[in-house]
């Protein structure tokens, strides 16, 4: 969506104050529209946990990721790419 675009542009820029209410709107509408379940949502999930990862809020970004994994292992099953992507995430 435009609203992660924007964000993650932020985010690379370093502007985090800009960036974190960015993604919280984008994971809200994406809740809304398509529900806690989609993986469209965990990845409005990643990108705020990157986003809390980058700043050093480890304690904020590590409920994401995992909330992240679990969606995408249902969803998408754990062969798919985005599932190894969020165990990626985890250990990093």
């Amino acid at each position: 969506t435009s609203l992660n675009k924007l964000a993650a542009g932020y985010h690379a820029m370093g502007a985090y104050e800009k960036a974190e209410p960015l993604f919280l709107r984008a994971k809200k509408i994406r809740a809304k529209a398509l529900g806690e379940e989609h993986p469209d949502f965990a990845k409005s999930l990643n990108n705020l946990a990157a986003l809390y990862l980058t700043m050093g809020a480890y304690e904020k970004a590590q409920p994401l990721y995992l909330q992240a994994k679990e969606i995408r292992a249902k969803t998408l099953g754990e062969e798919h790419s985005d599932f190894a992507a969020s165990l990626n995430n985890l250990a990093a």
